[in-house]
């Protein structure tokens, strides 16, 4: 069986990307070895299977002798391993949650929903760094990739509702610490609402109110940038839809993508509001079908207001593989402007199911 190094696994994709893999009992299949930036020597994590104790995640020689390393570390590590590793002459499969590889010319971004049969054949021509893609914009693409293989995008706007918990797990935690501090500071009903509302607001500002993740409010607030400032006055978060995208679909022209990045108080899944400018026109019965028949994990929601409120939303969608698309209508600007709501679980197609696909096309090209 194939020996496979797996760094991060703590962290929030990596528990979900072992949770998976356990799932559906992929670990009888291989030889896995945990390491640690923190823990060498340590006992590893129960995946049902013999592992021997933790390694230490920056013995380069040691992971130099894995055929596969799949890493869910960050992308300071990438960054400080991954050229080390190819500079010592190393040949193995790199798999990768992190965004530091993703736009280098050797990398093959992978989303088995949209591009698993190109990620099949960049493995058999020697690609060898495999990189997840960017949560919102693979999710985005799993929902309306039937849109882009039928060639009817001339450009997409997305203003993302993104979760807390893809800011980290402590990020998670402080936004339920938000909502129970505020829940603590409510006056009494009685009181009315504009009692409330001053609690609140003086809540915000209070020395005491627990914003060391977020700097911000986030519970009873909205966040509208995440990520660093370019030059455009994009934030990066913003200017990975376009590039990542086309990157993935292996368009050329690339088809301009833009929007607007937030984060908002769910505490796991990201939303995305879509208006996409087609070519040209076409019924509404048809853009359904090209969706809906693009893969097996996206599924159309009628435009109701019972189905959009009962199947399109995070707490409908969180913990599965279902990547809902809904809301979708022909727009008062014309023909061709059509409107979409989605919504998916960002660890799951998001960030480690990606991974857990390409290991087993890795697999499946070593055994």
């Amino acid at each position: 069986m194939t020996r496979v190094a797996f760094i991060g696994w703590r962290g929030m994709v990596g528990s979900v990307l072992l949770a998976r893999m356990q799932a559906e009992g992929d670990f009888k299949a291989l030889e896995p070895v945990f390491f640690s930036t923190s823990a060498a020597g340590g006992d590893p994590p129960d995946v049902g299977v013999p592992a021997p104790p933790l390694g230490d995640a920056h013995d380069l020689e040691a992971l130099a002798d894995f055929p596969v390393i799949v890493t869910c570390q960050g992308g300071d590590y990438t960054k400080a391993v991954h050229p080390r590793l190819r500079a010592m002459g190393w040949r193995g499969y790199w798999i990768d949650a992190a965004s530091a590889l993703r736009m280098a010319p050797t990398s093959t971004l992978i989303l088995d929903p949209v591009n698993g049969a190109q990620v099949q054949a960049a493995i058999a021509g020697g690609a060898r760094d495999l990189i997840g893609a960017n949560c919102t914009v693979g999710l985005m693409l799993v929902a309306t990739v039937g849109l882009f293989r039928a060639g009817l995008v001339e450009w997409v706007t997305a203003m993302t509702y993104q979760a807390a918990s893809g800011a980290g797990a402590a990020n998670m935690r402080e936004l339920v610490e938000q909502m129970g501090y505020l829940a603590g500071q409510a006056p009494h009903p009685a009181e009315g609402a504009l009692a409330l509302d001053r609690a609140v607001q003086a809540a915000f500002g209070h020395p005491a109110f627990p914003d060391a993740a977020f700097g911000h409010p986030l519970a009873g607030n909205v966040l509208p940038w995440i990520d660093t400032a370019l030059p455009s006055g994009q934030s990066r978060e913003e200017w990975k839809a376009q590039v990542e995208a086309n990157k993935l679909l292996g368009l050329d022209p690339p088809v301009p993508i833009d929007g607007t990045c937030v984060r908002v108080g769910a505490l796991r899944c990201h939303s995305q509001g879509l208006t996409i400018k087609l070519k040209k026109a076409a019924p509404l019965d048809e853009i359904e079908a090209l969706i809906a028949e693009a893969n097996p994990w996206v599924e159309v929601v009628p435009n109701t207001r019972e189905d959009s409120l009962a199947r399109l939303t995070p707490a409908a969608v969180g913990g599965t593989l279902r990547v809902p698309i809904g809301r979708l209508r022909k727009m008062t600007l014309g023909d061709t402007y059509l409107n979409a709501f989605t919504v998916g679980d960002q660890l799951l197609w998001g960030a480690a199911e990606p991974l857990r696909c390409a290991l087993q096309q890795v697999l499946a090209v070593s055994a």
